[in-house]
């Protein structure tokens, strides 16, 4: 079986419809997310000419460089939610009974006809997102938000520095506005080979190296549901109405704003080149 085969198997029985379950059911995912390598997903040769990348030089402080490329999504697998029962199969069954035997098929019609037969009670469903954002150096992915969403991610290759918030909780009245303090979970930088890692619900990633990520999103975007994506910026400001007085430290959290990215912020969808999934 194929490595993202196999990573896509292990979503289908661990992230329903509402995310995962349980932190174990997050590591089961990051394990197998552990094992995938560029090769795995149609990468090898992007990822060699990293291995022997060197940033260009720039001839002077007035050369004029055209606009970086656009950072590429590679699009994998997308189920925003899919349901699973026995009464999906039974067509298939009642061929294959009427074709062996009519002994057979009377015993299946006495098994629909039972009054305590519950399709619903067997039924699961999942919703995820699979895909790879393939970055140019010095590229930027503003800070976004996944709300009721986890974010499961693996950098394939390059170097990339990932700043990562989560919201801080406030038990206050007053309205803060589009502006809210969130607390830093991440900010440094990450090389391949490295390990999965799940991100702050909010992060922002800048490429230092020409890098890919691959992201396992559960549940996926779906602005039906209130899961739309949002951008924000950092403001340089502290703590003015005091609500976080006595709580933490400033260092410990920042304050966001909810704006729009500027049309230089272009992400294309690409061609996967990686094995096809088997659903």
């Amino acid at each position: 079986m194929a490595a993202i085969q196999k990573l896509y198997e292990v979503c289908k029985v661990s992230l329903s419809e509402k995310g995962p379950s349980s932190p174990e059911v997050v590591e089961n995912v990051r394990d197998v997310l552990d094992m995938i390598t560029p090769s795995d997903v149609g990468l090898e040769c992007e990822a060699q000419a990293v291995r022997v990348w060197r940033r260009p030089r720039a001839l002077n402080r007035k050369t004029v460089f055209p606009s970086s490329p656009a950072i590429r999504y590679r699009h994998i697998y997308e189920c925003k939610s899919f349901s699973v029962s026995p009464i999906n199969y039974l067509p298939t069954v009642m061929l294959f009974f009427i074709s062996q035997a009519l002994v057979c098929l009377l015993v299946l019609l006495c098994l629909l006809l039972m009054t305590d037969f519950e399709v619903a009670q067997c039924t699961f469903t999942f919703s995820l997102q699979i895909g790879i954002f393939c970055v140019p150096a010095s590229s930027i992915i503003p800070l976004h938000n996944h709300p009721g969403m986890t974010v499961i991610s693996k950098l394939l290759y390059g170097k990339v520095h990932v700043k990562s918030y989560d919201w801080f909780d406030i038990d206050d009245s007053r309205n803060l506005s589009k502006v809210r303090p969130a607390k830093v979970v991440r900010d440094g930088e990450i090389s391949a080979p490295c390990g999965a890692m799940v991100l702050g619900n909010i992060h922002a990633m800048k490429a230092i190296t020409p890098c890919a990520i691959l992201d396992i999103l559960s549940p996926p975007y779906s602005s039906e549901d209130g899961r739309h994506c949002s951008y924000f910026r950092r403001l340089p400001k502290s703590d003015p109405s005091g609500i976080l007085l006595d709580r933490t430290r400033e260092s410990e959290f920042v304050w966001l704003e909810e704006y729009q990215p500027s049309d230089n912020f272009v992400i294309r969808r690409d061609l996967y080149t990686g094995p096809t999934l088997n659903f």
